[in-house]
């Protein structure tokens, strides 16, 4: 059982709530819910009791979370005791992201990093989130945090960090967008607000291709955040993974629609290219993402 399991579970027993835990690790509840159901079955016993209430802890789940605790104060001791070791590395590292991935997942991977490697010069460019495998395949960055393509190129390697729903959103205000009053919506015809290029943009146009429509497109913009933006503005609907919506200041002024079938999550993770992997700099980056 890895680290990163044991930290998941002692944040759902703290929120006592697959939802709530699941905004604080940025993944969904179903993902939640598997991680749990396997760490159970790993345990080879029920850990935690799922009913209309609030998530409780069986007998075994309380000794499983002392268990949890404990290795991962004793991991903590481990790292600290051969930090010392280690700190001497030097060294740079340039890293491309997206802004919300700056703050949703790069600002705890740098201050774990930092913490080790005080020395590596790092160096942090933010734009667009479907500029992230381009610049890395093209080396214009050493390493990106993107979602994984659904082809990923052979030179390239991806180590996932989180996952995040891809959502459809619609202005607050219901009747903003008159096509969604409809009992049976005609999505054909409602405004959409979308990315220029990226996976969001290939998995939308998948949705409309697999119910053979086209799909009415208001505008075409850089940037989920950008979306948000126009969404909230009530000029059409939008995609955007959950992530950027849980952080967008005009979260309040959009709402999320149900739609069928869901939209095939994000997976999101670094990205390097393959042969660099092996440089103790990006090495030591890889290995801090995987604690």
């Amino acid at each position: 059982m890895e680290y990163k399991d044991l930290r998941v579970f002692l944040t759902v027993v703290e929120a006592q709530h697959l939802g709530r835990a699941g905004q604080q690790l940025h993944m969904s509840p179903s993902t939640l819910s598997r991680r749990i159901s396997r760490m159970e079955q790993d345990a080879g016993a029920q850990l935690l009791v799922r009913d209309s209430g609030p998530l409780t802890l069986t007998p075994a789940g309380e000794l499983f979370r002392q268990h949890a605790e404990q290795t991962l104060d004793a991991w903590q001791s481990l790292r600290s005791a051969v930090n010392a070791e280690v700190s001497d590395l030097e060294g740079s590292l340039t890293l491309f992201c997206s802004v919300t991935a700056s703050y949703s997942f790069l600002a705890d991977l740098l201050a774990r990093f930092r913490e080790q490697y005080p020395k590596v010069d790092l160096r942090i460019h933010t734009g667009d989130a479907a500029e992230s495998i381009p610049r890395v395949a093209s080396g214009d960055a050493d390493v990106v945090i993107a979602a994984r393509p659904e082809q990923l190129s052979p030179d390239l390697t991806f180590r996932g960090i989180s996952e995040s729903p891809l959502l459809f959103i619609a202005p607050r205000t219901v009747g903003t967008v008159p096509q969604l009053s409809q009992s049976d919506i005609s999505w054909a015809e409602v405004p959409m607000v979308l990315s220029e290029t990226g996976l969001a943009r290939t998995r939308v146009n998948q949705w409309f291709a697999s119910r053979s429509l086209t799909p009415n497109i208001y505008a075409q913009v850089t940037g989920h955040e950008a979306i948000v933006s126009m969404v909230a503005l009530g000029v059409g609907v939008g995609v955007v993974p959950q992530v950027v919506l849980q952080n967008s200041p005009l979260l309040n002024r959009v709402r999320v629609l149900s739609v069928t079938p869901e939209l095939e999550p994000f997976h999101i993770g670094l990205c390097s290219r393959t042969e660099r992997l092996n440089e103790p700099v990006l090495q030591a980056l890889w290995q801090t993402a995987g604690r």
